[in-house]
């Protein structure tokens, strides 16, 4: 027996003639996305019965390598990061599990999953065989497979299943990354099905699939196109729609994303009917806590991806069941011929409220006290500041001609404020910066000083890994800018001392519920509930509502944080439902 048999006869999710088998018996994956690191652990339980009340009879998750060691050997997996602990819920609630560790996740999370420290490291190559990733990822992998092991089907755990690597035949070719990384797990214990997920195109599968491993897809739609070019490739395995795109996520300056009930369930009806498996991306969005939404580039301009990540998933953000989810319960129940358990009621929400804001210092005063300048003859990236999220705040002193001068800043990512002798001049984005800005001048030195934004870093495509701060250099106009102090401002590690200068709102509460706040007349900033950053909010949507759990709040007095960047508001507000932003149906693309 070889050693793949060997490993077949231990696992729980086998298959043959096409078909999956469940301990030697017939079964259908009924799968749905739920990501531990977007849903407060004390809603883990609550967000799990609602996938079994929906049909489901699996959970997967992936696992965020940078939410669990931001700092290379600082690895953490406790609290909100207890991985085994939300697995091992999935079982109470009688689901089964599928992990995808792998190490790239995209999934529109920040560095796709990667830690900045390991895409930061220089002449290293992600996603590749290149030795020093390699290693990276091997003792990565020392530290979270022992972890998993023991949760297998095979240990009486709810594992039965691991994805390997993620859709890598949209990105690269090289088959020796993968079968390094097939090995790497079976030598570090998995004994469960392995499998590969890639979009349903020769293309991406023939990049990502790895001989001997199920083969799935990626999609949307066009069910029997997908089944029909799987089975031409490999008669034997079974069909299975890795992700069902039965929503989508948003992009600040977009039109929120929607797809309609009926068209949702009717792609999974088209599965079904094909005799296949499926998991819902997502069944359960969550919300882009803190500093960990993503970012895409479409070429052109850099895409940061907004805080709620609702994704129009039958689970709403607040675990509010929709019609989605209605219509998709119906055709997994016709399916499986199961009556599914009904879920507890909807969560209870806050009632609408105006919060009066007390403003704090101005924004540089908050800046200048929150961090301690760092020296160099250049502007430090991020990277070099050891920053993986949050602001840096530069500081330089020009002397700027009597005729005026164009300030340009090459490489800026992402957004800029711009100071001149305190004064804010201009807002720049990474091709405004490029033009540049004109400035005033006296012949005289002045105190310039810019507040970069990191909003985000790429998750998907050839820019993944991409260095935030300012890449190149700042110029008036042929003459470089430097002497340079910087203020690393980890925002998401701020404490009492940091916070006490910011704008507050009172939020009284006789119980905890959720709560939905809203920023009428602000322009771009941070928010903190009792000291915890919820997340970004902008002006420009899609959302104007942003989701605050249950667990975050208290009896009594709660304390609401405001960072604005641009323009304060009178006011923060309570509303009673999410507002998501002017809708727009979700298209299916490969490209």
């Amino acid at each position: 027996m070889t050693d793949t048999q060997q490993r077949a006869a231990t696992a729980l999710l086998t298959y043959e003639a096409g078909a999956f088998l469940r301990g030697g018996r017939p079964h259908r994956v009924l799968s749905g996305s739920l990501h531990y690191f977007r849903v407060h652990p004390a809603q883990w339980r609550d967000r799990l019965e609602r996938m079994v009340a929906l049909g489901l009879n699996t959970v997967d998750t992936y696992v965020a390598w940078n939410f669990h060691e931001r700092r290379r050997g600082e690895v953490d997996f406790s609290g909100w990061r207890d991985l085994e602990r939300f697995l091992e819920l999935a079982a109470e609630v009688g689901l089964d599990a599928i992990v995808r560790p792998g190490p790239y996740i995209c999934a529109e999370w920040d560095n796709g999953g990667f830690p900045a420290w390991l895409s930061g490291t220089p002449g290293l190559r992600l996603r590749s065989s290149d030795p020093a990733y390699l290693d990276a990822v091997d003792a990565w992998f020392d530290e979270l497979l022992p972890r998993l092991v023991p949760l297998q089907a095979s240990h009486g755990g709810p594992i039965v299943a691991v994805q390997l690597e993620n859709e890598f035949g949209s990105y690269g070719d090289d088959a020796d990354y993968l079968a390094w990384l097939h090995e790497r797990l079976v030598a570090g214990g998995v004994t469960e099905l392995v499998y590969t997920a890639d979009g349903p195109t020769e293309l991406m599968q023939d990049g990502g699939s790895v001989p001997g491993v199920l083969a799935t897809a990626t999609f949307g739609s066009r069910a029997a196109q997908a089944a029909s070019m799987l089975r031409e490739r490999r008669a034997d395995e079974p069909f299975m729609c890795a992700e069902l795109w039965n929503g989508w996520f948003d992009h600040w300056g977009d039109p929120h994303h929607v797809r309609t009930p009926e068209g949702a369930a009717g792609v999974v009806a088209d599965i079904i009917a094909e005799g296949g498996s499926l998991s819902l991306y997502m069944a359960h969005g969550g919300t882009n806590f803190g500093l960990w939404s993503g970012a895409n580039h479409d070429g052109v301009r850099l895409q940061p991806t907004q805080t709620s990540y609702d994704s129009h998933a039958p689970i709403a953000e607040n675990g509010a069941l929709t019609e989605k989810f209605c219509r998709i319960r119906d055709v997994l129940q016709d399916a499986s011929g199961l009556t599914p358990p009904e879920a507890s009621p909807t969560p209870p929400v806050l009632p609408a409220a105006t919060l009066p804001v007390r403003p704090g210092r101005e924004l540089l005063d908050v800046l200048r006290a929150a961090g301690e300048p760092v020296c160099a003859a250049n502007p430090p990236t991020f990277e070099e500041l050891g920053l993986d999220a949050g602001l840096v705040l530069y500081e330089a002193r020009p002397v700027v001609p009597s005729g005026g001068a164009l300030l340009t800043i090459r490489g800026l990512r992402d957004r800029a404020l711009v100071f001149v002798d305190g004064v804010r001049v201009a807002v720049l984005d990474a091709e405004q910066a490029a033009s540049g800005v004109r400035l005033a001048g006296e012949g005289r030195p002045v105190v310039l000083e810019l507040v970069v934004e990191n909003q985000g870093r790429i998750n998907y495509g050839p820019l993944l890994g991409e260095g935030k701060g300012i890449l190149g250099g700042v110029q008036l106009d042929r003459r470089l800018v430097q002497r340079w102090a910087a203020r690393p401002l980890p925002l998401d590690e701020w404490g009492a001392r940091e916070l006490a200068g910011l704008t507050t709102a009172n939020l009284a509460v006789d119980e905890p519920a959720d709560a939905f706040l809203a920023f009428p007349g602000f322009g771009k900033g941070f928010v903190w509930v009792n000291g915890f950053l919820l997340g970004r909010y902008w002006e420009i949507g899609p959302q104007q509502t942003y989701y605050v759990p249950a667990p975050l709040l208290r009896a009594g007095e709660n304390t609401i944080a405001v960072l604005e960047l641009e323009r304060l508001g009178d006011a923060v507000e309570l509303r009673e439902r999410a507002e998501l932003g002017p809708e727009q149906e979700y298209i299916e693309t490969f490209d």
